[in-house]
């Protein structure tokens, strides 16, 4: 039935399929997930406590932007599920046509622009979901904003306390200038405010929260390896590598040249690389979470033999529909044991 469904929502435009398919889900429509995978658990440790992620597939921001459906998608088999990115005001993003699916390709291109409805919609939208499923919560800069870092102080302490843990999002191509707060020094003074932020937070409530920072996957090694360092200085818990790409290589369809992030399998070689650039320079005291071009278990596998803990999807759901969350587990629990491992940890890194 779900096949069926992502089939016949391929007849809309991308944008206006992707916005149904959020009221089915709103509707209760979406899968239930029976599948236990007690061997795919993740424990991520912090300071104040241990994170527990039920399995190690999640599922990328971007898809539920404004935190309507994460318990759906949880219940679709997802050991968590990361939403936004949100910004502190509400936003329309970037002009439409905005969302072009690459079907030659198993791709899509997005320019949408941090479209979403604001701290405050996303905010009523978590009340009553704590503690019911792992929820990233991704956090981002207004376009206007003429102090951007001071927007992402902005989102931690709105949402502090109403998620399982944060991603700092600076690697969307698809806000003008975001991307430059990846340079070194800029990042030391974004990590430096959050850091700062957090331990203030923290003493206030009594409680911490993981963060984890979001990159792009065009950095060349020696940045990588830069960022690693400055996310080590601050105290944050890990990486997500990695965001969309600019790059265009070995694109067959006629989107192809449409500006925005380029997501989707011909992701995979690019986001892998820069994962286990992260892996060495990290030395196993970041947790990497593995996103980019996942569209099945032996590709999941490969980002957790690279030396991500975690791994997240959402591309690929396009064209494979909502059922593709249990299809990966399944695999990855016969790929450990055929591989000898009882427990997804023991995999690691082990590439």
């Amino acid at each position: 039935m779900y096949s069926l469904a992502t089939r016949a929502l391929h007849i809309l435009q991308p944008e206006t399929a992707h916005t149904v398919t959020i009221q089915l889900l709103k509707a209760g429509l979406g899968p239930v997930s029976s599948l236990r995978t007690p061997q795919l658990a993740v424990d991520v440790p912090y300071d104040g406590g241990t994170l527990r992620f039920p399995n190690c597939v999640g599922l990328a921001a971007g898809f539920d932007k404004n935190a309507e459906v994460p318990l759906a998608m949880a219940r679709a088999g997802f050991g968590f599920v990361e939403c936004g990115t949100v910004t502190p005001l509400p936003q329309d993003g970037n002009p439409k046509p905005r969302l072009f699916r690459l079907t030659e390709d198993e791709a899509v291109i997005n320019r949408m622009g941090f479209n979403n409805g604001g701290l405050e919609a996303y905010a009523r939208n978590l009340e009553g979901t704590k503690d019911k499923a792992v929820i990233g919560l991704n956090i981002g800069a207004n376009k206007d904003a003429t102090d951007r870092m001071a927007d992402y102080v902005t989102g931690l302490k709105r949402l502090w306390g109403m998620g399982s843990y944060f991603t700092i999002n600076i690697s969307s191509p698809n806000t003008p200038g975001l991307r430059a707060l990846q340079g070194r020094s800029h990042l030391d003074d974004l990590l430096g405010r959050i850091a700062e932020t957090r331990r203030a937070l923290a003493s206030a409530t009594g409680q911490n929260m993981p963060i984890f920072l979001k990159i792009a996957p065009d950095l060349d090694d020696s940045e990588v390896e830069d960022t690693v360092s400055a996310t080590l200085d601050h105290g944050l818990e890990g990486l997500i590598v990695s965001n969309t790409t600019l790059s265009r290589e070995g694109l067959r369809s006629s989107f192809a040249s449409e500006a925005g992030g380029m997501s989707g399998k011909p992701l995979f070689e690019l986001s892998t690389r820069a994962l286990k650039v992260a892996a060495t320079a990290a030395a196993g005291k970041l947790v990497l979470i593995g996103a980019g071009g996942i569209t099945s278990g032996a590709e999941a596998y490969a980002k957790i033999r690279a030396g991500a803990s975690l791994v997240q999807l959402y591309s690929a759901m396009v064209y494979k529909g909502p059922g593709l969350a249990d299809a990966v587990r399944r695999d990855l629990v016969a790929r450990l044991k055929a591989d000898g491992f009882a427990t997804m940890s023991e995999a690691i890194g082990k590439g």
